[in-house]
């Protein structure tokens, strides 16, 4: 499908595109770019074949290429950009993996004045707690979700070629509008990954921590996973989203101080109307889940 593909940021992301690419034989010649200070990571990155080579000069990394993917933290993606801008090619297709769409399209109007119509974005939603090459896998992508966001002026054919691409790594891909995949994903990701970080920001600060975890059920575990998830790249990610997370927020106070005003009153048939609302409403999520 591509014959050279730069992948810039070699980690969990960019590593598992390479891995998976290579595997199903998208490309024949893969590239990783990165900083100084990942050289470490892009040397076990070469070492461990999930990259071809490897350097340190972007002009190098894209020369040649017919497809650049940008796995780097969406806070980063506006200076990656602008690096790119005197190299751009119009014979190339750059995507990126970012987890909000609205920003990225946001940068890449600052940096260009306009979208350009061979830049796809695009999302994987899949990951791990972990980070790192070391991390990646070849299979993180299968029967995943895979959200294309093109703008009006992308080019059709780089939709399809991409499109292709991620259905080639096992992806399940839908096409969508910029806002409204940050709505969703807002709502489905951004907003649990806070109310995991607060919930354990909140108990580690008590003094009694110790017992509190070290009594805590499987319940809380599952709760909490993704409070171990990278607090940079979800710093990132909030501040990037937080139009659409904050009135997410204001609406999940309401919730609590329903409930709380429920508790105060001892109305536990409310109580039990609404925790019975939400577990049939959780159940039509699996139902559906299952289907799709």
């Amino acid at each position: 499908m591509f014959n050279r593909l730069c992948i810039i940021g070699v980690g969990l992301i960019g590593g598992s595109i390479a891995r998976s690419a290579r595997q199903q034989g998208l490309c024949n010649n893969i590239v990783g770019y990165g900083r100084k200070q990942d050289e470490k990571n892009l040397q076990a990155a070469k070492r461990l074949g999930v990259i071809d080579d490897y350097t340190l000069e972007l002009a190098e990394a894209v020369q040649g290429t017919d497809c650049v993917v940008i796995a780097t933290p969406v806070a980063s993606i506006e200076s990656i950009f602008s690096q790119l801008k005197p190299l751009w090619s119009d014979d190339a297709i750059y995507t990126d993996v970012g987890s909000t769409k609205g920003s990225v399209i946001a940068a890449a109007e600052r940096v260009f004045g306009r979208v350009p119509d061979n830049l796809v974005p695009a999302h994987p939603i899949a990951g791990a707690e972990q980070s790192g090459v070391i991390a990646s896998v070849g299979d993180l992508f299968v029967n995943k979700r895979l959200i294309i966001t093109p703008v009006g002026n992308t080019q059709p054919e780089a939709v399809q070629k991409i499109q292709g691409f991620w259905e080639g790594l096992g992806s399940l891909v839908s096409v969508m509008e910029v806002q409204h995949h940050d709505s969703v994903l807002a709502a489905t990701s951004h907003l649990p990954h806070i109310l995991a970080f607060a919930l354990v920001d909140m108990l580690g600060h008590k003094d009694e921590q110790s017992e509190i975890f070290q009594y805590a059920a499987s319940g809380f575990k599952d709760f909490t996973r993704i409070a171990s998830s990278d607090p940079t790249m979800w710093q990132d990610i909030c501040t990037a989203n937080k139009d659409e997370i904050i009135p997410l927020i204001e609406q999940l106070k309401d919730e609590l101080d329903k409930i709380q005003c429920l508790l105060e009153n001892d109305d536990s048939q409310q109580l039990f109307a609404t925790f019975t609302y939400a577990r049939n409403a959780r159940q039509r999520f699996l139902d559906q889940f299952n289907t799709n």
